[in-house]
């Protein structure tokens, strides 16, 4: 399988729409291939399904850790062809220049190049000393950059203009350029919209590829290491009820992956929709997702009174973040709507204009996770803690409920274990 990261300058370059036009692509010409995310992002990885039509599942070295990165890598051995979106910026990650986290990182762990996209409008020789500097830097953190996508380029005399420049500088290639395109991916607070909201536009026809170069960017990958055979499944002849519909979206395919690989029996229900939780649940996990998008349906959703059942029995609940709010006394929305939701905790999750909190989070268990959010939690004080966080939201406790912001990664630890039992 031939891999490579696809790695940008700096956010707001034009990643995410290089990948996707890469992926719609190396499809036009019937190559099997598998797409992952860099960093704990859910929604790119939602664009990524719309192409390929496989689950795109996220790598990140801080969260996972470097050999669960390699692990889930090998998962798609069955493809031709495995195209890593980078995050941010190539060297940004948790923490420093090129640390854990970091789409440089992620190269250096897999052992693959770097296919690195440049923003080129407004630019021209000015594209040698930028890429000669991310090279410079790529080398000490052991990656090297096997080509560069130029994006909103002018014309072709202007990526003329570009090749040259780094070809007489004995710079990585310009393998491919994309014209100015006025296509754009739909956004909103907590990034792009998902791709149910809309449709995926064609950008091929923007899309310049130098054939050869471009296939020369991609490393054979080394023959994989057997999985480890793990040990007998702890949550075998469990039930794990999981809500997901529009307000309960944000999943990592992986999690549901480690409930399955633990012996548990999934079923999926809608709190929107007003789905009882499965008689035959023995632990329900509420994720995050846009409750504030469908506030409405979900103050009128059926769904509560058989949850706060199966909470005052006593059963396990796992919420994170906008399944956490789907807990409280009420949602207040943007525009300052109160909507009343299941009442078990007495708080109100109030919605505001600027980001409350971004970061990877640890619990003292060593269960790892990520916060990122837009709504902040209000008369929540005299609650027991329910996490032992040393930064970020430590979320709060009643009977066998945990509630908070993060957004675990179940494969992290085995107390994650503990907390569907």
């Amino acid at each position: 399988m031939k891999t490579a990261v696809l790695a940008g300058t700096h956010s707001g370059c034009g990643k995410t729409t290089v990948m996707l036009t890469l992926l719609q692509y190396l499809r036009e010409k019937k190559q099997a291939v598998a797409a992952f995310k860099a960093g704990p992002d859910f929604l790119d990885p939602l664009w990524h399904q719309a192409i390929t039509g496989r689950p795109s599942y996220n790598l990140d070295t801080r969260m996972m850790g470097a050999e669960a990165c390699k692990l889930q890598l090998q998962q798609a051995k069955d493809a031709d062809i495995a195209l890593i979106e980078g995050v941010m910026g190539m060297f940004d990650g948790a923490s420093g220049v090129g640390q854990a986290g970091s789409s440089v990182d992620l190269a250096r762990v897999l052992g693959c190049p770097v296919i690195l996209v440049v923003d080129a409008g407004g630019m021209s020789g000015s594209i040698a000393p930028l890429v000669s500097g991310f090279c410079q830097f790529a080398e000490q953190r052991g990656v090297s950059i096997a080509g560069i996508v130029a994006n909103r380029v002018g014309s072709e005399r202007h990526a003329g203009l570009l090749k040259t420049a780094l070809n007489d500088y004995d710079l990585p290639p310009l393998i491919a350029w994309m014209a100015r395109s006025q296509e754009r991916l739909g956004e909103r607070h907590l990034g792009l919209k998902r791709p149910e909201e809309g449709f995926v536009p064609d950008f091929l026809p923007f899309f310049h590829p130098d054939e050869p170069l471009f296939e020369q960017a991609f490393s054979e990958m080394a023959a994989a290491a057997p999985i480890p055979v793990q040990s007998e499944p702890r949550l075998k002849g469990k039930t794990v009820a999981v809500a997901r519909d529009e307000a309960c979206c944000f999943i990592y395919p992986a999690n549901l992956d480690w409930l399955a690989a633990q012996g548990a029996a999934i079923r999926f229900f809608s709190p929107i929709a007003g789905d009882s939780v499965p008689e035959q649940a023995d632990a329900v996990w509420l994720p995050g997702g846009y409750p504030e998008l469908y506030a409405q349906p979900l103050s009128e959703s059926a769904s509560w009174a058989s949850l706060r059942s199966f909470i005052e029995a006593g059963k396990p609940v796992l919420a994170e973040c906008g399944g956490a709010m789907l807990l409280g006394r009420e949602l207040v929305d943007a525009a300052g709507n109160h909507w009343p939701m299941a009442g078990v905790f007495p708080y109100a999750s109030v919605m505001q204009p600027r980001l409350a909190a971004l970061g990877y989070r640890e619990d003292g268990s060593g269960a790892r996770g990520h916060e990122f959010h837009f709504s902040r939690r209000e008369q929540d004080e005299g609650l027991q803690k329910c996490f032992d966080c040393a930064s970020g939201d430590s979320g709060v406790r009643y009977k066998n409920v945990r509630a908070s912001y993060v957004h675990w990664y179940f494969q992290s630890s085995d107390q994650i274990t503990e907390w569907f039992l």
